[in-house]
């Protein structure tokens, strides 16, 4: 098995702050989750794996069993009601993964372009607010105000994600471990091939 979407899901959680989460169901919370991961994916313009390998998966399994990277989504009870003394509880987890293993830098990527989506969506939201009123309300109120602050996050999250992506497509990890640009190993190549 590949890297779990949820190692994403907490790299793209770490970026934002957003109380909406704590207020939906588990189960809505992972379906959000999922559909920013998704829509993230064609804005990860060179990757080196394929990010259209993936499984949608939930699996029941015992609570004890948990990792620190599953998202619990919610208790089997009746397991719980059939066995009185059973301990230990059946849990539903979100175990959807990528076929391949990622590395930190592609999983920075794709929390980088969810965090894109998400604010992407905060600036529709606040567009259609704008909608609804004329346009000395809407100055009147702070959401324009919110909304430049929101269309400044939407553009440096976007900057930082193109940057990410950059640095990706033109450095490799050599044999001994070390980032080189493309242009050094390119060189070290042909050098090699001279000799």
């Amino acid at each position: 098995m590949g890297t779990k979407f949820s190692v994403i899901y907490n790299r793209f959680l770490e970026k934002i702050t957003d109380d909406m989460y704590m207020e939906l169901t588990p189960q809505d919370t992972i379906r959000d989750l999922q559909h920013l991961l998704i829509d993230a994916i064609p804005g990860f313009e060179f990757p080196r794996k394929n990010l259209y390998d993936y499984e949608i998966k939930v699996v029941q399994i015992s609570e004890d069993l948990v990792t620190d990277d599953d998202f619990i989504i919610g208790v089997v009870w009746n397991d719980l009601l059939d066995d009185p003394e059973s301990i230990v509880p059946d849990v539903l987890v979100e175990q959807s993964s990528f076929s391949s293993d990622l590395t930190p830098e592609e999983i920075n990527i794709l929390a980088l372009l969810m965090k894109c989506g998400w604010v992407q969506r905060q600036v529709t939201s606040i567009e259609n607010t704008r909608m609804k009123y004329s346009g000395s309300d809407f100055k009147m109120t702070s959401q324009a105000n919110h909304l430049a602050k929101l269309l400044n996050l939407l553009s440096e999250a976007q900057r930082e994600s193109f940057h990410m992506q950059r640095l990706y497509k033109r450095r490799k990890l050599d044999d001994d471990g070390v980032y080189h640009s493309e242009w050094y190993l390119f060189g070290k190549d042909r050098a090699m091939r001279n000799n």
